[in-house]
């Protein structure tokens, strides 16, 4: 997030998410630009992925498809964080809508079972216990704000199997 201290280089609005398809894409369709909360709206993006994809795509596929979204990510995010000035403003929120379908994938079916995964990955990705933090703040550029949320989404399936296995 940017600091009172820090001026980004652009104003992040419509015309720059059109300026470049990388903007649009780290900037999840838009969602991104939602002014409070721009990472849960993010989150939420991971569902219509999820819904339309999970039917349509083996499982080999699926990971597949997520290693690309992954590896687009660094790019998208790591373009559009040298355009802004800041690495990883908060309206970037592409890793959160790829870190979650990564979530979605393995969590039990069951809207109940995906709302709480959703919920225990909002509160990973907001409280950053360590040692996402310590990546969230060393490892810049696209590839480090891509991978905090990819282990804010191990502790997500770790909580849910956990659950799981006391549960089921």
């Amino acid at each position: 997030m940017t600091t009172s201290h820090e001026v980004l280089k652009v104003k992040p609005n419509w015309r720059f998410l059109f300026s470049h398809p990388a903007h649009m894409l780290a900037f999840g369709l838009g969602l991104g630009l939602v002014p409070r909360s721009p990472g849960t709206a993010g989150t939420l993006l991971a569902f219509p992925f999820f819904w339309y994809m999970s039917p349509r795509l083996s499982d080999a596929m699926f990971i597949f498809v997520l290693i690309w979204m992954y590896v687009i990510g660094v790019w998208v995010c790591d373009i559009t964080g040298k355009a802004l000035g800041e690495a990883d403003f908060g309206g970037i929120v592409w890793d959160e809508v790829v870190a979650f379908l990564l979530v979605l994938f393995f969590t039990p079916d069951g809207l109940i079972w995906q709302l709480l995964a959703f919920s225990l990955f909002r509160f990973f990705d907001i409280v950053k216990p360590q040692p996402i933090r310590y990546y969230d703040s060393h490892w810049h550029g696209g590839l480090g704000v891509m991978f905090d949320d990819l282990l804010a989404a191990g502790y997500t399936l770790l909580c849910l199997a956990f659950l799981k296995s006391i549960l089921l």
